[in-house]
Parts: C-alpha cells; structure tokens; sequence
C-alpha cells in the first residue's frame, strides 16, 4: 500500500498520535497487569487460610473491571478519555499502595481490596484500544488496535522479570516491591495520558460496516436493543467476550498447575512471559493479516490457536507442553481479541458508542470475572485436565456466531448486486 495512500493518511493525521501514546500507556498498564499476574496468585496462596481462595485477589481485578466498565465509559463520554484515562491510571496506582500495605500486615482480605482496585485501572486501559479506533477511518481500524496493542510486547517480555526484580524492594517483606512497583507504573501512565494524549472526535464507520443509512433521519442513535442484535455485534462480542474468558481460565491456573506437576515458580513464571508475548507479538502484524486475509479469517485461526492449546495441555504436563499450549492460547487469544474489536468498532454509529462500548466491555469483563473465580476451584477440585476440557464449548460458540455473520454478510451483499442489477 502506497505510503500516501488515505488509510496510512488517515491513522497518521487523524489518530497516530494518540494510538502512539495509548500503546506507551498499553505497556505501562500491561506491565502492572503481569506483576499481579505472574505474583498475586502466590501471595494469595501465602496470605489465604483457606487455599482455594488462592486466585481470589486476581479474580478480583476482573471482577471490579466488570463492575466498573460501564460506569467507565459513560463517565469518559461526560469528561472526555483523557481525564478518564488519567482517573484509571491513579486509581491503580493507589491499588498497588493498598496491595503493599496489605502484604506488610499479612492480610488476605486487604490485598483483595488492593488488586480489586487495580481492576478500577483494567476497566479504564480497555478502553485504549477502542479510543484509537474511534479516531480514525473504517479501513485503519484495525492497524490502530494493533498499534495499541503492541504496547503490551514490551510489556510481557519486561513484567514477569520486572516482578521477579522489584520483589525484594522492601525486604525482608517477600512481593512488597513489586506491588510498590505497580504503584510507579500507575503514575507514570497517568504522567503520561496527561502530558501525550489529546481527545478527539470520533469518526463515523461507513454505512456497510455499521448497517446504516446515509440520510439525515437514519443517523440518530439507535435503540440498544436493536444494535446489540446486529450479527455483527454478536460475533464481535463473541470473540471479544468468549477469547477473553478461555485465555484468562487457562491463564490464571497455569502458575499453581506448573508447581503442582513438579515445575518450579520460576518456571510457572517463565511460562506466563512466553504466553504474554504471544499474547501481544502478533500485534505487529495482525492488522496487516486482516487486510490481507480477512477479519473473519484471522478469528478462525484464533479460534483454532486457542482450541489447539486446550489439545496440547491434555496431551501432557511437561515444560516444553506447558510452553507450546500457552504460547497458542496467547496468538489465539489476540487474533480473536483484534478480529473482535475490528468488528465491533464497526458495528455503531459515533453518537452510539458510549453505550454499545460499555456493553460490550461489561459483558466481556463478566465473562472473564467469571472464568478467573472459577479457574481456581475447578484446578483445587478437578485438575489441570479439566480445566482445559471446559475451554472447548466456548470456542465452539464463538465459532458458531462468526459463521452466523459471515452467512449474514454474504447474504447482505448477494441482495445489494441483486438490487442493482
């Protein structure tokens, strides 16, 4: 594609700045996520009595995530994304206070309030993604999520080891660094929305993408009800939603799984950076996968990645398995993640977003909430095995809804060739 080309003009001039600094904050924000996540479900375990609690302080994060995601969007549609932005990265900085406070007076029920905080700052950094999308053109779409979401390459490469080197900070006190650290990363992502990011004014999908009509009556903001039933919206939600909810069920039982079959922490560690960079790698290139290929076949193959994980974990509980699975959950899980919000971008009109953002993102959260309060029951009383059996029936209705709207866009087009012939 020729570099004058209006999609590169498009990112550039309408929304490259902001996706630049939203993927600065993407890494920050993504760096915190992984301290909590490569540690919280060993302080957990350290701080708990009763050790099936143990992932409760992580489940937390996306529990509050969930709870406060709507709130979320409304408020940034009243006081705009930068200010909003800015609250979320405060918020997690005080999280990450609350969390090394808890662990200097040992106790569990604090550090649940600390991460559940930190969820505050989750629901708020989803929301990067969608801001630079909204910023630019139907065809740049999914180039800006992608740029946002390189961010977090750094940021799986560094976190893991960031948690492993900020963990004796406060010594003799084991985790409370890392936790003071996440508190650091908070305000300089809030440092930085402040001083980078500039609002702008959403720009409109095209009539194809959004299912509407170009005359003045049309454009007027559509029932909820009536969006949310859009095949579209459906496989958007879907993939978004259901990728979500796999990745992170397999995701928080993997450290506890590795060092209950005979793996060490640091290995459970090792497992979670090599799975966060494929979380966020294929960043790099999903977009151009996407113009090349098709949306809905980079979700297939993020469907296929994430199943082929569920298969490999089955199959055997050796390092190098446990590496291969997470790997694919990782690449599955960012194609659909991409695909998803490719589409779901597509699906509303700039005077519907707020509403249709939050619905999305709430269901998304629950979704994962969900997962992550479940994963550590399912390990404590089931196993490593069924943990991954249960991932299959959700990829399987994620599936089903993308070919749903991929017969519901054929038939679109085959009735507009039809009516203009």
């Amino acid at each position: 594609m020729p570099a004058s080309s209006p999609v590169r003009l498009g990112l550039a001039h309408s929304g490259g700045r902001n996706a630049r600094v939203l993927a600065l904050c993407q890494a920050l924000y993504t760096s915190s996520v992984s301290i909590d996540l490569t540690l919280t479900g060993l302080v957990g375990y350290t701080l708990a009595d009763d050790k099936g609690l143990a992932t409760l302080p992580f489940s937390l994060i996306t529990v509050a995530a969930a709870l406060t995601t709507i709130f979320a969007s409304f408020l940034m549609a009243r006081i705009g994304r930068r200010a909003g932005f800015a609250l979320g990265a405060a918020v997690g900085a005080a999280g990450g206070a609350m969390s090394v406070h808890a662990i200097f007076a040992h106790s569990f029920w604090m550090f649940c309030c600390g991460t559940a905080t930190v969820g505050v700052f989750q629901a708020f950094a989803q929301y990067y993604r969608l801001a630079a999308a909204d910023a630019v053109n139907a065809q740049s779409k999914s180039r800006a999520i992608s740029t946002v979401m390189t961010g977090g390459v750094v940021a799986a490469v560094l976190g893991p080891a960031l948690a492993a080197w900020s963990r004796d900070w406060l010594a003799p006190v084991t985790f409370a660094g890392s936790y003071a650290l996440v508190t650091l990363l908070g305000l300089a992502s809030m440092a930085l929305v402040l001083i980078g990011y500039r609002d702008a004014a959403p720009v409109a999908s095209t009539a194809v993408s959004t299912g509407a009509s170009t005359h003045a009556d049309d454009l007027r903001p559509r029932p909820l009800a009536q969006i949310v039933t859009q095949p579209i919206f459906v496989a958007a939600l879907a993939n978004n939603a259901l990728g979500y909810m796999v990745m992170m069920f397999v995701m928080t039982a993997t450290p506890i799984a590795a060092v209950e079959c005979g793996h060490t922490i640091g290995d459970g560690a090792r497992i979670i950076q090599w799975h966060l960079v494929g979380m966020f790698a294929p960043s790099f290139f999903a977009a151009r996968l996407i113009a090349r290929y098709g949306v809905l076949r980079v979700i297939g193959a993020g469907i296929a990645l994430s199943a082929a994980c569920g298969a490999i974990a089955l199959s055997a509980t050796s390092l190098p398995h446990f590496y291969a699975a997470l790997a694919c959950l990782g690449v599955g899980w960012n194609f659909m993640f991409v695909g998803g919000t490719t589409l779901l971008a597509q699906s509303y009109r700039p005077s519907e977003r707020a509403k249709t953002q939050a619905t999305s993102e709430f269901t998304t959260f629950a979704c994962t909430a969900l997962a992550s309060l479940s994963a550590g029951q399912l390990l404590a009383h089931f196993g490593w095995s069924a943990v991954n059996v249960a991932i299959f029936p959700a990829l399987g209705l994620a599936a089903c809804t993308t070919l749903v709207y991929a017969w519901s866009r054929r038939r679109t087009s085959s009735a507009a060739i039809a009516g203009t012939s």
